[in-house]
Parts: structure tokens; sequence; C-alpha cells
């Protein structure tokens, strides 16, 4: 192991846990996940590793930097998932002198993670340290899909000309324009972001119409809530996810001083969770905002430590069932809009029944020639394009694009 992440971390203290729940034969999730108690773990073989960040640079007075254990407290009293899990907790990264030197190290942390096929499950700590997993990906050769599931966009104040980069250093970063610091961080490598769950009446309306002209793509609480299979398609079309305690409803998150009477319950964040936990193609997930010292009966700390176990519980059930050449494995429909310009092709899974669209995406440099891309999509696009409309995921896509006729 060529990157030392033993100087990076600091030992979980499972003072709080009975030894019994470490136990091979107690069942419960602090038995199958190797912890870094007094020894660092064995990272090859693994896929899955769960790291603290107990950082709250912008909320000293509150609690929020204890979250990581805490969650930990009610997350190993869990049994174990359903299939086996190779997975490892580092323990709790050791903040820097600076926030932004917290955020290069868990950058370099997660980068690592990354290149070894692992994904790095951050339990924080405040929102902003989502800027240091963003950074993970400055490296990669195609840009990225960052999707989270919050109440708020987090945009704060915009540059005078939206792409810019502010005028504050990158020092200024804090929970409230977090989102505005990654769209505008340089060089630019995101593609697009979702937002599942937001609320109108908590967002400023120069956001919402913000994130419009950005593009981006964003789902209501109410239309997530009526229909959460609709947001699994772009789940999976995400490399990067978090999740703001925020989102959760007063009732299941006191943890959290933004929490509102509505929001998701409980068991929908967990539906949620589990769709991206069955996503191959994340690379990284945090879970943030939540505030230990709000929740004396640990009520929250217990609603995610569930929405993480459905994570996990995802994870070891992934199919890796993206259609290749040899479509033995799937259904092809063949499908034309009613202006007769565009004829949409998708596939669905025998095995897991998911869907995917075959788009024609931008030739490449040099070449006159499009490339067929298979996006993800659900059902309800398929029987839109049966009736010969055009599927609002297909039109976004090639909004971004610049090529819709």
């Amino acid at each position: 192991m060529s990157f030392d992440f033993v100087s990076y971390f600091a030992p979980v203290d499972t003072d709080w846990l009975e030894e019994r729940y470490f136990s091979t034969h107690s069942n419960f999730l602090a038995s199958v996940i190797d912890i870094h108690r007094t020894q660092f773990p064995e990272l090859e073989g693994k896929t899955l590793a769960l790291l603290g960040v107990p950082e709250s640079p912008h909320f000293p007075q509150t609690g929020i930097h204890t979250a990581p254990d805490a969650l930990r407290s009610c997350l190993y009293r869990l049994y174990r998932t359903t299939a086996e899990l190779q997975a490892v907790d580092l323990g709790n990264l050791i903040p820097g002198e600076t926030p932004e030197d917290t955020y290069s190290a868990l950058a370099e942390v997660c980068r690592e993670l990354q290149s070894m096929g692992l994904t790095p499950v951050v339990l924080g700590g405040s929102r902003d340290l989502l800027f240091g997993q963003f950074r993970a990906f400055e490296k990669n050769l195609h840009p990225i899909e960052l999707l989270g599931i919050d109440a708020r966009f987090h945009l704060g104040e915009a540059p005078a000309h939206l792409g810019e980069t502010p005028a504050e250093d990158e020092d200024a970063i804090d929970p409230r324009n977090v989102l505005m610091r990654i769209v505008t961080h340089k060089p630019s490598h995101l593609f697009n972001y979702t937002n599942l769950g937001y609320q109108t009446y908590l967002n400023n309306p120069d956001e919402v119409q913000m994130i419009g002209r950005l593009l981006f793509d964003a789902m209501r609480l109410g239309d997530l809530r009526a229909a959460p299979e609709e947001a699994e398609p772009a789940i999976r079309m995400a490399d990067l996810m978090y999740v703001d305690a925020s989102c959760i409803r007063l009732s299941d998150m006191p943890g959290n001083p933004d929490s509102t009477p509505s929001g998701l319950f409980g068991h929908e964040l967990c539906q949620l969770t589990r769709y991206a936990g069955l996503n191959e193609k994340l690379q990284s997930i945090g879970f943030f905002s939540y505030d230990p010292a709000r929740d004396k009966q640990l009520l929250g700390a217990e609603t995610l430590a569930q929405a993480i176990w459905y994570f996990l519980e995802g994870h070891a059930h992934r199919s890796f069932d993206v259609p290749r050449k040899n479509q033995m494995h799937h259904i092809r429909y063949v499908t034309s809009l009613n202006s007769g310009n565009h004829t949409i092709v998708f596939y669905k899974s025998r095995k897991t029944g998911r869907w995917w669209m075959e788009i024609a995406s931008p030739a490449q440099p040099g070449s006159n020639r499009e490339r067929g891309m298979l996006i993800p999509c659900s059902y309800a696009d398929y029987r839109t394009a049966t009736r010969g409309e055009m599927p609002d995921r297909w039109w976004r896509y090639h909004q971004k694009h610049g090529k819709v006729d």
C-alpha cells in the first residue's frame, strides 16, 4: 500500500459498543466490517470504505463534528446485510489546520480509494465537506454527474457572470454556497447536477431559476414522494452523491437545525439510498449535516444509519446489467416519435427490469459520425415514446448537448 492511509486517520473509539457486537457469530454489522480499532484494516479485496470526517468549521458551537461516531453507534448495532459485504471502516479523518486542508486531505483519500476500486462512504460533518469529495474527481478524463438529496440548492450568492470564479477565495466555501463553489470551480469537471426533494418555499426564486438556466435537473419533494421510482434513473447516472439531513422531515430527523415538518420519511430515504447502492457507476457518497447535540434520543442517527444500511445492502446486490454488445440478457424495443425525425431504442434488463434508452451523442472531434450512448431511464419514458411523444429525459439530455432539432 503505497499511499499512507494510516497517517490520515484516527482509530474508531468503540468503547460505547459491547464486545459481543464484534463476535463473528453475532451477525451484527460490526462483525462483518473490518473496523480500524487498534490496527488499520487491509484494503485489498474490499469494495467499500467508510470514513468519518469530524469537522464543522462553520458551526463550531454545534455538535455536528461528533456526527460520525454517533452514526456508527447506531449503524453497527444493526444486523448484517443479506449479501456478503467487502467493507472497511478507516476511522476518522484527522482534520487539517484550515478547512482547505481538510478538503484537500479528503480529496486525496477519496481519489486514492476510488483508484483502488473502493467506494468511499463519507460520514460527515458539515455539508461543505462535499467540496473535498468533489475534488477527488479533478483528474478524471470525463466530467461527472453529481446528485444531491437535499431540501435546498445551496448556491449562495452567484458571481456577477455565471461561470466566473467568485471573488472570494476557496476558504470562503461554506455549507450555504458549496454548490456554487462546485459549479464555478476551475478547471470544471462537472457535467450535471441533479437535486432530489427540493422544497420550493425554502429556496430563493433566483436560485430556482439559476438551476434551470444551468440546465441542471431538479425534482420537487411532492413529485419525488409521489413516484420515487422515477428518481432511480437519475440516481443511476450519478458518479458522486450526497444526502443532506435536512431532506428528512423533522419527525424523523430532530438532529438538523434546518429540518421542517415536510420532507422525506426515513423509509423513503432508505429506498433512494438502496437505489444508490445498486448504481455500479457511483464512485463516492456522503452523508452530511447531522447534529447529535440536537438529537438526545438518537432518532435522527437511527434514521440515517438505516439509510446507510440500505446503501450497503444495495451495493452488495449490484447486478452489473448495463447492456453490452451481446444483448441476450436484455429486451430491445424500437420506437419512433410523431415528428418522424427521431427513433429511440430502449433496452430492458431481463434480470432486474431496469431500463435504458439509446440516444445519439455528439461526434468526436475530427469525425462526423454520431455515437450511440445508453442512458438510464424508466418504464414511464418508454411508455411516453410509444405514444410518439418525446420523453423529458431524452429532451433534457439533448438540451445539454445543444442538438435538439
